[in-house]
């Protein structure tokens, strides 16, 4: 993994210290490579995507005890309860811009938000696009107009026509099933990318996989399950989730943390995996170097924005990552340029 590789955060990232990367963007860097920029000025701005609290780092990464987290999960039960089961329906979006769908899951049918298929029914690029926070729903916050600043809305794919596809997962909106928080949604999200797959106007070897903060750490726990995607976009993850037990106490409990928790199965990844978060406070950067080290020889590279945060981060990269989409031939293996 590439550790801390900063880039100017311009809505441009092509310029990339490729030396303190090294070639393929695998190798570990030994130190941090700044790049000058001048910070973004922002507004302060509530979102439910947010970093994990402080005491995230407390809790130091244990080795392995499962050879990947496929084995880990087999015949794993959780005893981690819904604390607050959702009941609203999916809203339905604008006309011409994304359309409300219903994909299947082991739990059945769930909701989820995809770009319509254009009039000459070419076969694009898509993207499975995980929303950040546990509400495991979907909404207006996926169509409506967004700071530049605060931009969770991954609209930048769908402007550069890929099939942007947003999924609900179980026991949000009014899913069948109950939230697992990081458990059972990585099937979900499995099952989202066979029907994004399998739809007429999606080339079906160029589906990629993107999140945000909760939604990252999600993105990079289906890196570690599957080699489906063309690539992966985690963008503010956590290492660990034992700084959630505030909010989901059963996340104290150290079996059901452990299936939960990326470091423990970096190692195992075998789709080019970027990790993306921004170097300014609120952020997940000081995870990067953990997260770096438990990957050893994986195809993960990690990219810290100097000027950018948590959210500032999402707006210009999600920007950059779509037109190398575009351009994708799907032949050598995706990497950042």
């Amino acid at each position: 993994m590439g550790l801390l590789v900063e880039h100017p955060c311009s809505k441009e990232v092509s310029a990339v210290n490729r030396d303190a990367v090294g070639a393929a963007g695998l190798v570990v860097a030994a130190a941090l490579s700044f790049v000058a920029c001048t910070p973004r000025s922002k507004q302060a701005v509530a979102a439910e995507a947010k970093p994990a609290s402080s005491s995230q780092a407390s809790k130091p990464a244990e080795p392995s005890r499962a050879p990947s987290l496929t084995d880990a999960r087999r015949g794993f039960t959780t005893r981690v309860v819904d604390p607050q089961p959702r009941e609203d329906a999916a809203p339905s979006p604008p006309k011409g811009v994304l359309e409300l769908v219903k994909y299947p899951s082991s739990n059945g049918l769930l909701s989820a938000y995809v770009s319509p298929a254009t009039a000459d029914a070419s076969r694009r690029p898509a993207i499975v696009w995980i929303p950040g926070g546990f509400s495991n729903g979907i909404d207006e916050g996926a169509w409506e107009d967004a700071p530049p600043e605060n931009d969770q809305t991954a609209r930048a794919f769908r402007e550069e026509g890929i099939v942007l596809f947003i999924p609900s997962l179980r026991g949000g909106n009014d899913n069948p099933g109950r939230r697992e928080f990081l458990l059972g949604e990585v099937d979900d999200v499995l099952a989202a990318a066979d029907y994004v797959s399998k739809l007429p106007h999606v080339d079906p070897t160029r589906v990629f996989l993107g999140g945000h903060s909760t939604g990252g750490t999600l993105a990079l726990l289906v890196a570690q399950s599957s080699t489906r995607f063309r690539a992966v976009f985690a963008f503010g993850p956590v290492a660990d989730v034992y700084g959630y037990s505030d909010e989901i106490p059963s996340l104290a409990d150290e079996d059901e943390a452990f299936v939960r928790s990326p470091i423990h199965f970096m190692a195992t990844i075998r789709t080019p995996t970027f990790i993306l978060e921004g170097a300014e406070q609120p952020s997940n950067a000081r995870v990067l170097p953990k997260l770096a080290k438990a990957a050893k020889g994986a195809p993960v590279t990690g990219f810290a924005v100097k000027g950018a945060d948590h959210f500032s981060v999402l707006a210009p990269l999600t920007r950059a990552i779509a037109r190398q989409i575009v351009v994708d031939d799907g032949k050598a293996p995706f990497d950042l340029k």
